[in-house]
């Protein structure tokens, strides 16, 4: 489509760069594009919960539609209080988001302008470097170690200008963790001017994960983000959740928009986080089907980052050419080139049956 120059001229500069993220694809696009039955399709591209939504969190969606009608609480009053009392942090030290996304996009309108910096590690979730150049901010891309941040290089990184510093533990796409010292010593180092933001999305995978959280209790410049997309299998519903301390938390409540968080989506997460056998079914399935794809993946000579999400990187050698072949088979995967990564695709750890799917469709391509 043409846009008229009048309007062009008008457009914010930062947009004219930036680039639109790629979601994984959809089975229904699949299905429609290469004529195939979209039951038969498996996806194994967005790290989805392979068991599905928590029941217990169902069960309170189904009840919460019949008061669709009535706008949503503003201010997520159960569902913060579920939190609070869970993860023994203050109430007005919460903040729920569309997403966990909306929380690191709150973060930039209340801290970055175009004279900012965001410090990331190089092979990052691609939109913190999209949401940094949303807000016409610099992003410092570090360049990582065995796929794991350098959290020492990280803070070298950092100069008056810097506003974030991102550290997604475990990260994505590469599935690599930092342990609790390695964090303790960065947070401690960290300049007062600069707030560590921690993402957190995978942490129920975590066997001893961090506890990130005590520095927000202890008020120190930290913003921890987290999910119900993954562990508790709510990812349609697009509900995330941050911890920070008030001062910085009064800031994300002025920038958000007014019933951000639908009826629904504070219905269904309420209820997910009372449902301890869906999350322990959900981490045994994923640290059993992690199992199976490593021991194929060394049967087939592929090397791979050990992990400890529901989603593996392995190098295929081209990641694209890689991804095409198996979507033609009806298995959808994630190519990695637009995180520096060609030879590599991700693939998310889905049901027994799902996962002997994608192995038998990758041997079927690498066969010579």
């Amino acid at each position: 489509m043409q846009l008229n120059k009048n309007l062009e001229n008008q457009i914010n500069p930062q947009l004219r760069s930036l680039e639109v993220y790629e979601i994984g694809k959809p089975i229904d696009e699949t299905a429609r594009e290469l004529g195939l039955d979209p039951k038969t399709i498996v996806k194994l591209a967005s790290n989805e919960n392979p068991l599905g939504p928590s029941p217990k969190a169902v069960a309170a969606m189904r009840e919460a539609v019949a008061e669709s009608h009535l706008y949503p609480d503003g201010h997520s009053y159960h569902l913060t209080q579920a939190l609070s009392q869970k993860f023994n942090v203050p109430m007005n030290c919460i903040t729920l988001g569309n997403g966990s996304n909306e929380i690191i996009e709150l973060l930039g309108h209340a801290f970055l302008n175009h004279d900012s910096e965001v410090v990331i590690s190089r092979h990052a979730f691609l939109v913190y470097k999209l949401m940094a150049q949303l807000f016409g901010a610099k992003c410092i891309e570090v360049p990582d170690q065995n796929f794991q941040h350098d959290l020492i290089a990280m803070r070298k990184a950092i100069t008056p200008k810097t506003k974030l510093v991102i550290v997604a533990n475990p990260n994505n796409p590469t599935g690599t963790w930092v342990d609790a010292q390695a964090i303790d010593d960065f947070v401690h180092q960290l300049p007062p001017h600069v707030i560590a933001v921690f993402d957190e999305a995978y942490y129920e995978f975590m066997t001893h994960p961090p506890d990130c959280l005590r520095y927000v209790r202890e008020g120190k410049n930290v913003v921890v983000m987290r999910t119900f997309s993954k562990s508790q299998g709510l990812a349609g519903l697009r509900i995330g959740y941050g911890f920070t301390p008030n001062f910085i938390n009064s800031w994300l409540q002025r920038s958000r928009q007014p019933f951000n968080v639908n009826a629904i989506a504070q219905a269904g997460a309420s209820a997910s986080l009372l449902d301890e056998e869906h999350q322990q079914a959900t981490r045994k399935i994923v640290d059993e089907g992690r199992k199976f794809l490593e021991n194929a993946f060394q049967q087939l000579k592929l090397s791979f980052v050990p992990a400890c999400a529901n989603f593996i990187l392995v190098k295929v050698g081209q990641g694209k050419e890689c991804f095409k072949k198996l979507l033609a088979q009806g298995v959808i995967v994630r190519a990695m080139d637009a995180y520096q990564l060609p030879d590599y695709i991700r693939v998310s750890i889905g049901t027994p049956d799902q996962n002997q799917r994608f192995v038998s469709a990758l041997k079927k391509i690498s066969a010579p």
